[in-house]
């Protein structure tokens, strides 16, 4: 019995580092990223879009496509916005994302909005092409790439 827990743990962790801590090779992005990135999409936020709050995006990301704390996804999207965490942002912030000696000193959702940087855009570009596959999304609802067709190679990037 101990060694089926001992396999099930182990099995488990793999599968957290694989799935969701590494990024995916194909697109460079964490699902989570991937998801914020094809939420703000959905919502027409691109990078010529008028900003929306940044708590819509993470309204849309958690009930759509990923069911998991809201604090941990809006600092996953908080990260794509700031310029000195990413070299070329995905997100385009305005309002309090927080400060290159003080990384974590980003203001609530409620407060800051948000969009798709121009950068952005060569992840989503040929997306309606027949380039992604699709997946269901948590609860079988709707469907979400299961990767971005990345034109530039984001994870190296």
């Amino acid at each position: 019995e101990k060694y089926l827990s001992e396999n099930a743990y182990l099995n488990y962790s793999m599968y957290v580092i694989m799935d969701r801590a590494l990024p995916f090779i194909g697109d460079g992005l964490k699902p989570v990223q991937r998801r914020i990135v094809y939420a703000m999409s959905e919502l027409g936020l691109n990078a010529s879009a008028k900003f929306k709050k940044s708590a819509r995006t993470v309204g849309d990301v958690l009930g759509k496509y990923h069911p998991h704390g809201d604090i941990a996804c809006y600092v996953a999207m908080v990260l794509m916005a700031q310029p000195f965490s990413y070299r070329y942002p995905l997100v385009d912030g305005q309002g309090n994302w927080g400060a290159p000696d003080d990384p974590k000193s980003f203001a609530a959702m409620r407060y800051t909005e948000s969009r798709l940087s121009k950068y952005s855009e060569l992840l989503l570009s040929e997306l309606g092409q027949g380039t992604a596959d699709w997946v269901p999304n948590f609860d079988g609802t709707l469907q979400e790439p299961k990767m971005l067709p990345a034109r530039l190679p984001n994870i190296l990037l």
